[in-house]
């Protein structure tokens, strides 16, 4: 099965890099994605905001990520947790 997104946009929210209980760096951002998609051949505005987060080496590596940065990236959705229903974008790769 493949779970592999990719997106581009401007971070508008972002919080302090943090450690999770096992000490690995996790950085986490709201990411807005604006652009215009065809669908059933009609052009579309598409707008939305995506929960994303990094971590580890790339997390420690992008702290200097400010609001208003604009991002490519490519990762994997999954919950938050366990007992989350809410989706997050956990980032394997990123280009400013």
């Amino acid at each position: 099965m493949t779970n592999q997104l990719v997106i581009s946009g401007e971070v508008v929210q972002i919080e302090t890099l943090r450690y999770t209980p096992a000490g690995i760096p996790l950085l986490s951002f709201v990411l807005r994605h604006l652009s215009e998609q065809v669908e059933a051949g009609m052009q579309r505005r598409v707008e939305c905001e995506i929960n994303a987060m990094l971590m580890g080496e790339l997390a420690e590596k992008s702290q200097l990520i400010k609001v208003g940065t604009h991002l490519n990236v490519t990762g994997f959705i999954a919950k938050r947790s366990l007992k989350s229903a809410q989706l997050v974008l956990h980032i394997n790769t990123l280009n400013y």
